[in-house]
């Protein structure tokens, strides 16, 4: 039965085309949300990072109440190392919007999630936003948008409903039309489309419960929140109900409370009928996949499996000299119980203390993913420090080593595709695919995680920033024995000390450096990069000896070429074994794991990496 009441549909695109502005126009065209002065000058909850880094990093929950119509959109994450929460809360939806660019047109990050939405098998409707900017070329992104869509293997019906269901938007000036040269100036022919067009959702309302988790949510007062969308039956407050796990155990539990999803926030109710989306309190331990269905009548779901992840690090309490001086919050069991509570909110990374007790392992699905729990953290006031990310390696049942192998594409200028291929030859990649057009190469790649570590900016080099760089995970493969490290030494600082311009001057002669004049340095910190192989201790704070004699060109300012500087990512990719990046609110620093020069050339005799 069709629940014509309800739509469930799902946003995809990421930030830079305007998802969020999008939104937020289309809920304040509603009337009840005008209406409620309350919420009239909130904003989405799309976080700082968000806003950053481009991106959406969790899938979020919003409604809006139009002619009778509630409508559920669900806001997708766009960057496949958070591919957990793409494929699960696209299960949510019966529709889905892909909003591109009428000036860029579709994004890799869009490829990603359009592919997950296609094999669900969504009905796609395209809304092609910023037809006000300069340059912008609606009919074609169409065009384009539908190749897409073809060479990622939709049906002849996905097909057909995108070419028929196609809105021109300019979120920004809170207008969609049918046309782009129709004159229309509100949202309204947006919502339309998505209440008369889009599919309800099908549903039995009067069949056995069954209702699916698909996201967790985590409150201090009431533990785990499971939030899912009802397949079939009725779930009610208060009900005993029957908690089937992804490997087959069941348990009975009692729903203790209900909340559905009310434009940006959540309202208690007593019941979520069939068709909707919702969240459920009192569930002990509940976990992705799980289904909450009649204890008499259990109806049964396919399981859902999160990707398993490819990449850790560990995270160790600060070791710094400098420790202390950025951040308000330093300390091991301080660090231990942030990472603990991530843990029973992030069901996508696997979070563990090591046996030693010296640190806590945070395995995740990529650097990036990785990262953003970084950037969280220092944001709140921690100082710690990470290792080097490590691959996670699997064996076969012969034995066998077999390591994450990823999916890389590109897409760049004809002229630099042959630079990209060495690179990713040197890298360990092998191309699968290339398709060369009259300006651009479309190149496709299988590639080992572990050298698509510090490859990004290689490509951005090779392609003078031309480049489109994406990849995503494609299947455990063989081992690809040893991958190229990193060929040039590091320039490593001798003392604690305030980096001095004179001595940067001569040092900037026999690399690159990291750090300006006049910033805190500290023994074993590396400050720099050297032209040549091997680590080089350099003292930053020397001056210029002064004596008593004057000459017309002695005292001549020294010129300081600008230093390199370093996202979280790019360091976590630039560091070796022995190596650490510290991260405090304030600073991003690389150091050797052990400072003193004399204690870490010890260390190599010891290792056998050279001789006494």
């Amino acid at each position: 039965m069709l629940q014509e009441n309800l739509r469930n549909v799902a946003i995809i695109a990421h930030v830079d085309h305007g998802k969020t502005t999008l939104v937020d126009k289309l809920l304040r065209a509603t009337d009840a949300f005008r209406a409620n002065q309350q919420v009239e000058d909130r904003v989405l909850d799309s976080n700082d990072q968000e806003r950053e880094r481009g991106i959406t990093i969790l899938a979020k929950n919003i409604s809006i109440e139009y002619k009778g119509v509630k409508i559920n959109v669900i806001d997708t994450p766009g960057h496949a190392d958070f591919g957990g929460e793409v494929e699960r809360v696209l299960r949510m939806a019966d529709s889905a919007l892909l909003l591109v660019d009428a000036f860029e047109g579709p994004m890799p990050q869009t490829r990603f999630v359009l592919r997950h939405a296609i094999d669900a098998g969504l009905a796609i409707m395209i809304v092609v936003n910023k037809i006000d900017r300069p340059g912008a070329r609606p009919e074609a992104v169409v065009n384009d948008s539908l190749d897409l869509m073809m060479d990622l293997g939709a049906t002849d019906e996905q097909l057909e409903f995108a070419m028929e269901h196609v809105v021109y938007a300019s979120a920004v000036n809170g207008f969609a039309r049918l046309s782009p040269d129709d004159g229309n100036d509100d949202m309204y022919p947006l919502l339309d489309m998505i209440v008369d067009c889009l599919p309800a959702p099908d549903c039995d309302p009067d069949g056995p419960l069954a209702m699916q988790c698909v996201t967790i949510d985590h409150s201090s007062y009431v533990g785990r929140i499971g939030i899912g969308r009802v397949y079939s039956g009725t779930i009610h407050a208060g009900e005993q109900i029957l908690v089937v796990k992804n490997d087959g155990s069941r348990a009975m539990a009692q729903a203790k409370q209900l909340f559905t999803f009310d434009y940006l926030g959540r309202t208690e109710c007593d019941e979520i009928r069939a068709g909707d989306i919702g969240a459920v309190v009192g569930i002990d331990r509940t976990d992705i996949g799980d289904v909450y269905t009649d204890p008499e009548n259990p109806v049964e779901l396919e399981p859902i499996e999160i990707d398993p992840p490819t990449l850790s690090v560990v995270f160790e309490a600060s070791t710094s000299p400098l420790v202390g001086r950025d951040g308000d919050i330093v300390g091991a069991r301080q660090l231990k119980e942030r990472l603990m509570r991530e843990a029973e909110n992030n069901v996508t990374m696997r979070i563990e203390e090591l046996g030693d007790k010296t640190g806590v392992e945070v395995a995740g699905r990529g650097i990036l993913h990785l990262s953003v729990l970084m950037e969280a953290m220092r944001r709140e006031g921690f100082e710690f420090q990470v290792g080097r990310p490590r691959v996670l390696f699997k064996e076969d049942e012969h034995g066998h080593r077999l390591e994450p192998v990823e999916l890389a594409v590109v897409e760049c200028p004809n002229e630099f595709s042959g630079k990209v291929i060495e690179a990713f030859g040197e890298s360990g990649g092998t191309m699968s695919s290339m398709q060369a057009g009259e300006t651009h190469t479309h190149l496709e790649f299988k590639i080992p995680t572990r050298g698509i570590m510090g490859l990004k900016n290689r490509i951005l080099n090779a392609t003078h920033g031309e480049g489109v760089f994406y990849h995503t995970f494609s299947e455990y493969g063989p081992y690809a024995g040893e991958l190229g490290v990193r060929n040039n030494g590091a320039m490593i600082s001798m003392s604690t000390e305030k980096s001095v311009g004179y001595a940067l001057g001569t040092l900037q002669e026999r690399g690159t450096m990291f750090v300006g004049p006049g910033e805190e340095c500290y023994e074993g910190m590396l400050v720099g990069e050297r032209s040549k192989p091997g680590d080089m201790v350099v003292n930053i704070a020397r001056t210029k000896s002064l004596g008593n004699q004057r000459s017309s060109t002695a005292d001549i300012a020294v010129q300081l070429t600008p230093p390199k500087t370093f996202t979280l990512e790019e360091a976590l990719e630039y560091i070796m074994d022995d190596e650490l990046v510290e991260v405090t609110p304030k600073n991003i620093r690389m150091r050797k794991r052990i400072l003193n020069a004399i204690e870490r050339k010890k260390d190599n005799v010891r290792r056998g990496k050279v001789s006494k």
